[in-house]
């Protein structure tokens, strides 16, 4: 894999998490799902291709993307962490009263 081919790559990736913070924000959680297994292919291409030694503005701009990249997936963390926490709370509420409906009856 050429320089170029691995800047696009990470180009990709951060349009990508770019996009799944917004689905974030809106809390749409199946287009934040889609967005993310697109985002894991190309990470995936990335992880399987040897990377090129890449050296001043190169190497510069892939510093960038890639802490744009971190703060896109920091970002998507904070805004899912409150609806994961409230999804687990909905399984719980919902796990306790099958075992009181089962225990106690309808």
């Amino acid at each position: 894999m050429n320089s170029t081919e691995v800047l696009s790559l990470y180009e990709s990736v951060s349009d990508l998490t770019g996009k799944m913070v917004a689905a974030a924000r809106s809390r749409d959680w199946e287009s934040l799902v889609e967005l993310e297994s697109s985002c894991a292919s190309r990470i995936a291409a990335l992880k399987a291709g040897e990377p090129p030694s890449l050296s001043g503005e190169t190497r510069d701009r892939k510093v960038r993307i890639i802490n744009t990249i971190l703060a896109n997936d920091r970002e998507i963390r904070d805004l899912t962490t409150p609806w994961m926490a409230e999804l687990a709370n909905l399984i719980n509420n919902a796990g306790s009263q099958r075992r009181l409906t089962k225990a106690y009856g309808a």
